[in-house]
């Protein structure tokens, strides 16, 4: 099957800005641009008591504090994740390349477990009640996403699966023929069209149902990253697990199942509740 003419890959310097030894890459602008914007959308959040219904779960001065720990869960857990999920053989034989953050390799997955346990213990720390907080973070989770899959193109690192579509493009590291851009599919999906539907819950009361936006965030990034598997090429070290199922599906299916029941448990104890309001 002839390919058709593609669109030509748009060669900018993974490195945004050189200070003599000091390379400012753009993968790490997208980690700091999210978790800066997810600050100023979770401070006005926490500043409006009527989207809660209710006492919000934390002042808003507390969301400084919140961004030390996720970003420690973000980095911590995502390296890890990548490091168990990804390229363990590797990494067992060279521990201390683990540490190489900046050379690349980031789990999605990892950094959702490690974001969890951060979760976990800002809210004992506060003594603030943890499905609110999960509410919270979600709501702004998909912006970093948003802005981690738009680095990830710009790096030319996990393009998509060869395809004839008139937006192929040929990806400089991987080979010569025309590609699917799903970095740009992900960062759509996982990113503007999931933040678009959370932002819509909230304005319609999704806060004020601990656990409705949490659980909505994780079925909607299940199916979406699902989705977007299918336009992916696998890592080159797993590759497919079996009949076209990668890493990132077997990761995602039980978000979309734990998501659905958090969903179901929420809207459940809301509906048992208004008898006694």
């Amino acid at each position: 099957m002839p390919f058709l003419p593609v669109i030509a890959f748009p060669m900018i310097d993974p490195v945004a800005l050189q200070l003599g030894p000091l390379a400012i890459r753009w993968y790490a602008l997208a980690y700091i641009a999210g978790l800066l914007i997810g600050w100023w959308v979770t401070r006005r959040e926490v500043s409006r008591p009527a989207l809660w219904g209710r006492q919000p779960p934390i002042e808003p001065a507390a969301i400084d504090d919140l961004l030390v720990w996720m970003a420690l869960g973000v980095v911590l857990g995502g390296r890890i994740g990548y490091v168990l999920f990804y390229n363990l053989p590797f990494y067992a034989g060279h521990p201390l390349k683990a540490l190489e953050i900046w050379q690349g390799g980031m789990s999605f997955h990892g950094g959702l477990l490690g974001s969890v346990v951060a979760m976990a213990l800002f809210a004992r720390s506060r003594r603030a009640p943890l499905l609110p907080i999960f509410d919270l973070v979600a709501t702004v989770v998909p912006i970093g996403l948003f802005f981690g899959r738009i680095a990830n193109f710009i790096n030319g690192e996990l393009w998509g699966r060869v395809t004839d579509v008139p937006w192929a493009m040929v990806f400089p590291h991987a080979g010569p023929l025309p590609r699917h851009p799903s970095e740009l599919y992900e960062a759509g999906m996982e990113g503007l069209i999931l933040f678009a539907i959370l932002m819509a819950l909230v304005r319609f009361g999704g806060l004020r149902r601990p656990g409705l936006v949490a659980g909505t965030f994780l079925a909607g990034y299940g199916i979406f990253r699902i989705v977007g598997e299918t336009f992916r090429e696998p890592d080159v070290q797993i590759g497919f697990l079996w009949q076209g199922v990668t890493m990132g599906m077997v990761l995602s299916a039980p978000m979309v199942l734990v998501g659905l029941g958090v969903v179901a448990w929420s809207l459940r104890r809301t509906a048992a509740a208004k008898p006694a309001e």
